[in-house]
């Protein structure tokens, strides 16, 4: 969401968006966008336009009712109408345009001409100069058609059809387009001063103008996206006034804290309100001091990780090195993304970034023939590894550097860097795209083939599916930062069909319709509810377990929304996932006994229940965890989590503060390698994000 230098419009002076599945959902006329605008509404002279189908009484209606802030202009009538709002007047000189070749009688006579089942819309949409139509599921031969009809007639006539299922005849010189450059003529203002957003095909003529920016919401019809993909578009990631806030923010008009609000306020949730309560009880100033401490100690932790190919995922001079153990001391792929992302707010330390970008080359340079992302590079004598435990390839490792090269471009402005390396993730987002195997935007993964590498999950992974959906939307944002905006716009497009797979597929739900044809793993959905995305499913059955990491990662990567993120924190709140630290990586542990239950559990005594990635805690997790609460609005519960995070942090093997790698989930006591960079990196983003420590 992040805006990139050469994207920052300063000149944009008008606003014009649609109305209808644009700004609001046109059945309930929810959105954020009046709140946000009327807290964040620029100083300077911006001019808001609606430009809609509706008629200019009912945009009126929806003005008086608050559910639209009041606008400089309006454009009603697909173009046909221009209001002043401050004047309370029609413009007329825009209809003396329209006369010009306009006869309603001929107009009606055609269309019931017309061989395919059509009815008139509600007299609220007609007026003067706009006939509109129910017209279901017309070719684009028969548009065609009724177009050639109306110049065998001799009539210059503008045919609009949108959503498969509205038709408009217009003068020819009214639709949305025409009439924003009318607009913008009496206003002496040009293209490039403009910015629209729109969903549907009658907002296409807006987006047509040379030079202008646009803005296309998710929920987009498929018509919009052909139209627009060779233009400058932000394709946004939300839907409805949520996209275009999005590209406010990315056109830099509204500030970056301009982030969509939670759409009801959940500090009266009984289980909340307890744990504010025990909040109140405790010392302030006290926690924020650990908090602090913990921070400079964690920069510490952190250049204690810094080697000549990039960072380390814990301390070589710090751990003794027996057996397996020298797996540590490399360039870890997944270990130096999340190292990358959660401490990129100390880029101006020039031995910090340094290092963040060698992470990234290391990568790049022992990428395989496929695409394949190496495991990770030996610092010893810089040789990859490309699989994991068992020669099982780790899929997450090279999603997770998509993601990260993806942030790393946007806060330096790197584009240089991009150019440089961007065939190479084009070669690794293939070789990723390869593991959905059967084209259900989903991807396969091998059991034990990602970060939980010795716990058995497999087939579709919560955790990897988010990251997935993600990695999309990286790989999209930074098609866009090169300008090229039709590649940008099929890779955020596609993003927004895996989240609608990941929400099918992972939150069970009763209300499934009836005659629906599911697989195996939907029917059992039908079995009952859950306030959680679970674990993981197969053709064949599913985890119910919640991942909490998966879980975290899906509300901070805009896969579930709010309402949904608070039904999880709950849950997890309940269960005690952040007891004695945050966070415990799995609910309920696996037992021996348990169906889920894998004899390899015993492998160097790890997953046992409450070790490891068996329910054990890990701090690198809970610098996530910290990220969701505070997304959630719920500031005290964060930053009380960010000083049990301290604490954690601050328990070590042989000293205090060394960020260890996991601790055991019902004790607390520290395990694993020391001085962790991932674990220490985490703590800073976490930090930061709550703004304890200023950039």
């Amino acid at each position: 969401m992040s805006k990139t230098e050469d994207n920052i419009q300063p000149d944009i002076k008008l606003l014009s968006f649609d109305i209808d599945n644009t700004l609001i959902d046109f059945h309930t006329h929810k959105s954020n966008f009046y709140k946000i605008w009327k807290k964040y509404k620029p100083q300077n002279d911006i001019l808001l336009t609606y430009n809609t189908g509706r008629l200019i009484d009912d945009v009126l209606g929806l003005i008086k009712k608050g559910v639209l802030p009041e606008p400089d202009y309006i454009i009603g009538g697909v173009g046909t109408i221009i209001y002043d709002y401050k004047s309370k007047s029609i413009v007329k000189e825009f209809n003396d345009v329209l006369d010009d070749g306009w006869n309603l009688n001929s107009v009606e006579d055609i269309i019931q001409s017309i061989d395919h089942p059509i009815s008139e819309q509600p007299s609220k949409y007609q007026h003067a100069y706009k006939r509109s139509y129910y017209f279901y599921n017309a070719t684009e031969s028969l548009i065609t058609s009724i177009e050639n009809d109306f110049a065998k007639a001799n009539m210059d006539i503008n045919v609009v059809y949108s959503g498969e299922q509205y038709l408009d005849i217009l003068p020819k010189w009214a639709n949305k387009g025409n009439a924003l450059q009318w607009l913008l003529k009496k206003l002496d203002l040009k293209p490039y001063n403009t910015l629209v957003a729109g969903d549907s095909g009658n907002d296409s003529a807006m987006f047509d103008m040379e030079d202008i920016k646009g803005i296309v919401v998710a929920n987009a019809h498929e018509e919009l996206y052909k139209y627009t993909k060779y233009r400058q578009i932000y394709h946004a990631e939300g839907i409805h006034g949520d996209g275009v806030i999005e590209g406010l923010i990315y056109y830099g008009i509204l500030p970056e804290e301009a982030v969509v609000e939670k759409n009801k306020d959940h500090a009266d949730d009984y289980i909340i309100k307890q744990e504010l309560s025990n909040i109140a009880e405790e010392d302030e100033d006290e926690k924020i001091a650990l908090i602090r401490e913990g921070y400079d100690k964690a920069i510490e932790a952190l250049k204690k990780n810094i080697t000549p190919l990039g960072f380390s995922a814990c301390s070589i001079k710090d751990n003794i090195t027996s057996g397996t153990d020298a797996n540590y001391h490399s360039v870890w792929a997944r270990d130096g993304a999340i190292t990358i992302i959660g401490s990129l707010s100390l880029i101006h330390d020039e031995e910090i970034h340094k290092c963040q970008r060698q992470t990234l080359i290391t990568l790049f340079e022992h990428i395989s023939r496929n695409g394949q992302i190496p495991s990770n590079v030996r610092i010893l004598d810089n040789e990859p590894d490309y699989s994991g435990v068992g020669g099982i390839c780790s899929i997450d490792s090279g999603i997770w550097v998509v993601i990260a090269f993806y942030e790393y471009v946007n806060v330096t402005k790197d584009l240089e860097f991009l150019r440089t390396y961007f065939s190479d993730i084009k070669e690794t987002m293939r070789w990723l795209g390869a593991h959905d195997s059967n084209n259900d935007a989903l991807l396969e993964i091998p059991e034990a083939g990602d970060w939980t590498d010795l716990f058995g999950g497999s087939y579709n992974i919560l955790y990897d599916e988010i990251l997935w959906y993600r990695a999309n939307v990286c790989f999209g944002r930074m098609f866009e930062m090169l300008g090229n905006y039709e590649e940008a716009g099929e890779h955020i497009r596609w993003s927004q069909v895996i989240k609608k797979e990941i929400l099918q597929n992972f939150w069970p739900s009763t209300q499934q319709k009836l005659f629906q044809s599911v697989s195996f793993a939907e029917r059992q959905f039908t079995l009952g509810d859950t306030s959680y995305l679970i674990a993981q499913t197969t053709p064949f059955d599913f985890s119910w377990r919640c991942d909490v990491f998966g879980n975290v990662l899906a509300f901070l990567h805009g896969t579930i929304d709010a309402e949904k993120a608070h039904q999880t924190f709950k849950f997890m709140l309940g269960v005690g996932v952040n007891d004695p630290f945050p966070v415990s990586n799995v609910y309920p542990v696996v037992t021996p006994g348990d169906p889920d239950w894998k004899p390899y559990y015993t492998v160097n005594l790890l997953n046992l229940p409450n070790h490891y990635h068996n329910g054990g805690i890990w701090p690198f997790v809970g610098g996530f965890w910290v990220k969701f609460i505070s997304k959630l609005g719920l500031k005290d519960v964060a930053i009380q989590e960010l000083y049990k995070l301290a604490l954690i942090n601050k328990e070590g093997l042989t000293e205090e503060w060394e960020f260890t790698e996991w601790a055991h989930g019902i004790t607390g006591k520290a395990m694993g390698k020391s001085y962790q960079a991932w674990s220490a990196a985490q703590y800073i983003s976490a930090c930061h994000d709550l703004k304890i420590i200023k950039k």
